[in-house]
């Protein structure tokens, strides 16, 4: 594994550092078939156009999801995007803008923030909100941590339909705070075990987190045990699709304290899982506590509207001891499409779009429901994803389904194991037509006559 200038005692010095005895372990997870032994299979003499081409073609063997009729969710989304908002998002002053450390020289970029801060917090209904949250699972795992600083206690109760990405960065998160996590079963339904919940809250409770809709579609009631975690003193942490608040009740309307999400369904694309762009927003008094950088706006010397860094109570800011945070980056080119997303489309779009996703979604699940031997695997309300017991290995049926040109979802048994082996969970957006759902039934019909093993 020749690198530039490294001699082979430079290697070995790495190699003794990081415990390993030779190269190889450092690629040990990738199966032997795909690693590269010797030089690429590249004939002698082929001019450079004739190698891209040979490369092209290898390329082209890829089938990215612009390729294919995608159904995948799972918290990242493919929505229609204005051409607007690559247009405008493109223009250098956005896509070279960096931390606007000098106010007087930044204040292009920190009217973006405020913007985009502005928006956040009309979306969630909770009167603070903030910038520089790196994606969804990072922006819940500081609320977590914030939680615990501002209740003084060591135990956050999280659902079992949390999103399991988001669950393996808390845990990251939290694992060297003395925070302890405890997981909260559901209900047949899908949705958060009441009963359970109530039977953990105690006097060590720092937060009980709520994703709705959660991980399985479902559409939680957090209003229904709002009370109650607080009555324990702990505070109701939301992790919440934003485009869901486009119909359905926001955080701050339910007594939430603090609400985080992800933001690349407003204007940001799909890649390939990233990169992302997290939110929050939390209660006026726990302003303090929050992560991260917030923009206000104020006046100049001479009377004129500005904007500045109002408060920024990270590590490189402040004493260390006093940081709420770490983070370093704005995010601030994913936030600008979002702010000029949401713009473009008003709240009279933005409920459009809502609608549509959901009135989709429904219209598919009921497709797929009345399939012999397909069903939903939960009847609780559902936004825009739901959860299909399949007749064979949900596996199976995904690889069925891209051979006609199609990624028909996500196969649960990869985060929840064995027992999920036959569940799928399926996606409808905007993007998606009637013949893009009559395509996917096809495949499905295909997938049941599929022997497994």
């Amino acid at each position: 594994m020749p690198y530039t200038f490294h001699t082979d005692d430079d290697r070995r010095a790495m190699l003794d550092l990081l415990g390993l005895k030779s190269e190889d372990e450092l690629v040990q997870v990738i199966p032997e078939k795909y690693r590269l032994r010797g030089l690429l299979p590249i004939e002698r003499g082929r001019t450079e156009p004739e190698v891209l081409r040979m490369l092209s073609r290898l390329a082209n063997r890829n089938a990215p999801s612009t390729q294919l009729t995608s159904f995948l969710g799972g918290g990242i989304y493919e929505h229609t995007v204005p051409s607007a908002v690559k247009n405008i998002t493109s223009r250098p002053e956005f896509s070279t803008a960096y931390t606007p450390y000098q106010p007087e020289a930044s204040q292009g970029t920190l009217q973006v923030i405020f913007e985009f801060q502005t928006h956040i917090s009309r979306l969630t209904r909770l009167p603070v909100a903030n910038a520089s949250m790196y994606d969804g699972a990072s922006a819940l795992a500081e609320a977590c941590l914030m939680a615990a600083k501002i209740t003084k206690r060591e135990v956050v109760l999280v659902p079992y339909a949390l999103n399991p990405r988001y669950l393996r960065v808390v845990r990251s998160y939290v694992s060297g705070q003395k925070i302890e996590l405890k997981t909260i079963p559901t209900t047949d339904s899908g949705d958060i075990d009441a009963t359970a919940l109530h039977r953990e809250l105690n006097d060590r409770t720092a937060a009980v987190v709520v994703q709705t809709p959660n991980y399985f579609g479902v559409l939680e009631r957090p209003w229904e045990f709002e009370k109650e975690v607080h009555a324990a003193g702990a505070l109701v942490v939301a992790s919440t699709d934003p485009v869901s608040l486009s119909l359905l009740r926001p955080p701050g309307e339910y007594g939430a304290d603090i609400a985080v999400g992800e933001c690349q369904p407003l204007g940001n694309e799909m890649s390939y899982g990233g990169p992302l762009v997290g939110f929050m927003a939390c209660k006026q008094e726990f302003i303090r506590q929050m992560p991260g950088r917030l923009v206000s706006a104020t006046k100049d010397v001479d009377g004129r509207d500005a904007f500045v860094l109002t408060l920024q109570t990270r590590e490189q800011h402040i004493r260390r001891e006093k940081a709420t945070s770490n983070i370093c980056t704005n995010q601030g080119l994913l936030a600008t499409r979002a702010t000029v997303y949401m713009s473009l489309l008003g709240e009279h779009g933005f409920t459009e779009l809502g609608r549509i996703c959901a009135e989709r979604a429904h219209k598919l699940a009921g497709m797929i429901a009345a399939l012999d031997g397909y069903s939903l695997r939960y009847r609780a309300p559902f936004f825009r994803e739901f959860v299909v017991a399949c007749p064979t290995d949900a596996d199976s049926v995904v690889e069925t389904a891209r051979k006609h040109g199609m990624l028909a979802g996500i196969p649960l048994a990869r985060y929840f194991g064995a027992s999920a082996r036959n569940l799928l969970l399926v996606t409808a957006t905007d993007r998606h037509s009637d013949d893009d759902f009559k395509a996917l039934c096809d495949a499905l019909k295909r997938a049941s006559l599929v022997k497994v093993g």
